[in-house]
């Protein structure tokens, strides 16, 4: 069923935020990728895939099929998530590229090709684009931003959010790298929340 939460775009990294996908926002656990209808959602809020390959795709897949690739999809991800963990708070090094060869076996499956376009401007210009000859194909864009992720992120600053209970992952780009929190909305005003409440019994029971 697909989740009436939206999806958490909070990692400033959308390889982070695929992991994010499953997560405890308030008090119960949500996975937006527990079925097809979950994944086709995730994947049009994270503008991954254009509306139309969405409806297209939707249209034309047999019974089952969107929600066995769900569950490829949710394979990859706690795949991945053990990767990050890891590795996280450390650089990446060439040895660890061998860790990453499911990744990289799914990244060959590709299809991609330029084409040149009209802007408004009356300019030309390449932009990338993608045969998405299979619902498989949806699986493609996450394995792009995994990658990114991989290759462009400083895995020294991949964090862990710091609430007791939070999953949450997150690239830390603030001046300094002093994030903590995965937002000051869910974790963080929760922390202050609760430092208070601790202050104020310490300050009762001392008088």
């Amino acid at each position: 069923m697909t989740q009436s939460i939206p999806a958490l775009f909070l990692a400033d990294s959308l390889g982070l935020d695929f992991l994010n996908s499953v997560a405890t926002p308030v008090d119960t656990p949500v996975d937006w990728l527990e079925d097809g209808e979950g994944l086709l959602s995730w994947l049009q809020q994270a503008r991954l895939v254009p509306d139309e390959v969405i409806s297209a795709m939707r249209q034309r897949a047999i019974p089952g099929e969107i929600d066995r690739l769900a569950d490829q999809a949710r394979a990859l991800r706690e795949w991945f998530r053990a990767f990050v963990r890891e590795h996280k708070g450390h650089p990446l090094k060439p040895a660890d590229l061998i860790e990453l060869e499911p990744l990289n076996q799914l990244l060959k499956r590709d299809e991609r090709y330029g084409e040149i376009v009209a802007q408004a401007d009356e300019s030309l210009r390449l932009i990338p684009m993608r045969r998405w000859t299979s619902p498989e194909a949806l699986l493609l864009p996450i394995a792009d931003s995994m990658a990114q992720l991989v290759c462009t992120e400083d895995f020294s600053y991949v964090k862990a959010c710091e609430g007791p209970t939070c999953t949450l992952l997150f690239a830390d780009h603030t001046r300094g790298h002093a994030r903590r929190w995965c937002s000051m909305s869910l974790c963080g005003n929760r922390a202050k929340q609760a430092a208070h409440r601790h202050r104020l019994r310490k300050t009762a029971s001392s008088t």
